[in-house]
């Protein structure tokens, strides 16, 4: 057994690294937060090939002396805390001093930092935690820092990097968190050469909303007016529950100006719309928290991304009354004296669905396949073509040597509960669910029509007004990403500039009433994917399925629609599962009923 010895420096350094440089993204949040800490008023944030090559953070701050910039690279050096008693009410977002060191230790380090009103500035360059040089340098007021080839003496850490597009992505949005959390400081972010935004410093939280989430979403933003209570003040800005996502991708919460994570403020939001929002889904908020600091420690979490309230459930009925005060609708003549009256639309006021997007065909579809049949050499299945029989499965072969199932011959009752169809059959009643039958049809109609066109996607029709989807910085990437995916089920999308995303193109088959409400959940559909077994190598039968379900969701429960429906779903090869194995079709026989009822 090794004998207990003291961790050289820089060892120590890259161990702290561990915990603090993550990826790319981590390294821009640690050093944005020191230049926020610093009192800047312009950040830029510059990264090439995802940040794996060249992370660049300039600030017009405060700056260092030579004497402060050498000593920043010590281990727990720290300007923001002198005594363990100001450790219960920390107000700055960085304070354990280990950020420079360990970021320094990682990767080929640059500092340049000249204090305001000196003459010259100082230049530091540190290797792989190594000192290499410090030198006067004729630098700008402010500090720079620069780190390259990240991880490149730590290649175990390095190889567990994710694609550049991926890595970029994160930082993206790791800079949206803070250029929204000081919406009074100007935030510059380049990528590869090419600026992805320049947001000028405002005091108008919703000129910062707009330049990041856009001017669509900024025009529907309700305002949650201050609403103090329990020792603690929440404003921000809601979106109707219309705009509800899968997800949290929406929900930006900060806490004395800190971007944070927390289920309970997340459960508190949802509370306080109150039933209006579906089940699986989310709203969209931007919520500013200020309490006193001594209520909450930030302390509890490496990267500083979660914290502990000390009365967390008075933290969530806060939240809860402020946003349903919000959303609750004022009388003009007589306005709550408690509570602003909202100057953007209530969720009661947003304008009905409008009509679908009149589409011109980019492929017409050969006029012998009946719509909604499947694609291929199998012909379209009819109830009528089949005599009375007993129900059971049975297969038959046509001509071309396809395997079909012959469908029962049903009886439709109707609906029930507005969830499943009531059948009929020889020896029993079944019921149908709509939703799972209508996944399996899209599913095989999808993976046949890419079969049918060998490889080349399915046929499609051209959008007379494209679609550009807002979204956010990691969603933007993973729809890009799956570009290819798109297109062969019929969708042609492509970046748009920021975090933009056209839509131009939509498959034939697919008749959706809301064709932009149906590529936000697709998008979050497949968001939910990152990082699973099925998202890393996402094969087009897992992205058909997404589509499947999506489409799904949509299917009414009518009998007017049952007959269609059926014969559609009896065309499949698999007519009796959705995609994911749940069934479309419970059998229940007489002799089980009989059994229930004692006969």
């Amino acid at each position: 057994m090794s004998r207990i010895q003291i961790l050289d420096d820089i060892l120590a350094s890259q161990v702290a690294a561990g915990e603090v440089v993550e990826r790319p993204a981590s390294v821009v949040k640690e050093l944005v937060e020191n230049s926020l800490d610093a009192g800047a008023k312009h950040v830029t944030v510059e990264i090439q090939r995802g940040g794996a090559a060249l992370i660049r953070v300039t600030d017009d701050a405060c700056g260092m002396s030579r004497e402060e910039a050498m000593l920043s690279l010590e281990r727990h050096a720290t300007s923001k805390l002198h005594s363990s008693d100001q450790l219960a009410s920390i107000m700055t977002l960085g304070f354990r001093g280990e950020a420079v060191p360990s970021i320094a230790s990682v990767g080929r380090f640059r500092m340049a930092t000249r204090e305001r009103g000196c003459v010259e500035g100082t230049e530091i360059f540190v290797d792989g935690g190594k000192l290499k040089d410090v030198r006067d340098a004729g630098v700008p007021e402010g500090t720079c820092v620069e780190l390259k080839q990240l991880f490149f003496n730590v290649p175990a850490r390095r190889k567990f990097l994710r694609a550049e597009t991926t890595e970029a992505a994160h930082v993206e949005h790791q800079l949206r968190l803070h250029a929204l959390a000081a919406p009074e400081v100007r935030f510059t972010f380049v990528k590869d050469g090419r600026h992805v935004f320049d947001l000028a410093g405002t005091h108008d939280w919703r000129v910062r909303i707009s330049g990041l989430a856009g001017a669509e979403s900024a025009s529907q933003l309700i305002e949650v007016a201050e609403y103090q209570g329990r020792g603690m003040t929440v404003r921000g800005y809601l979106l109707p529950s219309e705009f509800a996502r899968k997800g949290r991708r929406q929900q930006f919460v900060f806490l004395n100006g800190r971007p944070i994570e927390d289920p309970a403020v997340s459960r508190a939001l949802r509370d306080g719309y109150r039933g209006a929002i579906g089940d699986g889904v989310h709203p969209a908020a931007w919520l500013w928290l200020q309490m006193d600091p001594t209520l909450v420690d930030v302390n509890v979490h490496p990267a500083k991304r979660e914290v502990r309230f000390h009365r967390p459930h008075e933290v969530s009925r806060c939240v809860a009354e402020a946003v349903e005060a919000a959303l609750k609708p004022q009388p003009v003549d007589l306005p709550s004296p408690s509570v602003v009256t909202p100057s953007f639309p209530s969720p009661g006021d947003a304008e009905p669905d409008s009509p679908p997007r009149k589409m011109e065909s980019a492929a017409k579809p050969d006029p012998a396949t009946p719509h909604g049949s499947q694609v291929g050499p199998a012909p379209q299945v009819s109830p009528a073509q089949f005599p009375h029989r007993a129900e059971r499965q049975e297969e038959l072969t046509d001509t071309s040597g396809a395997s079909l199932i012959k469908q029962p011959d049903f009886k439709l009752i109707g609906p029930l509960h507005d969830r499943y169809i009531v059948l009929e059959g020889d020896e029993g009643v079944v019921l149908l669910d709509p939703v799972a039958a209508r996944e399996r049809v899209v599913y095989e109609d999808l993976l046949q029509g890419v079969k049918k066109n060998g490889g080349g996607g399915i046929e499609s029709q051209g959008l007379l007004v494209p679609e550009l989807l807002e979204l956010e910085a990691l969603d933007a990437e993973l729809v890009i990403r799956h570009a290819a995916h798109f297109l062969e089920a019929g969708m042609t999308v492509e970046a748009f500039g920021g975090s933009t995303v056209k839509v131009s193109s939509f498959p034939f088959f697919l008749k959706v009433s809301d064709v932009r409400r149906f590529l936000l959940d697709l998008v979050d559909e497949l968001s939910a994917t990152v990082g699973t077994r099925r998202g890393k190598a996402m094969a087009f039968e897992v992205f058909a399925a997404s589509i499947a379900r999506r489409a799904g969701k949509g299917e009414p429960c009518r009998i007017d629609h049952a007959d269609e429906l059926l014969a559609a779903m009896f065309a499949c090869d698999l007519p009796y599962c959705s995609p994911d194995g749940r069934p479309t079709l419970i059998h229940i026989s007489l002799n089980e009923l009989d059994r229930k009822f004692g006969k």
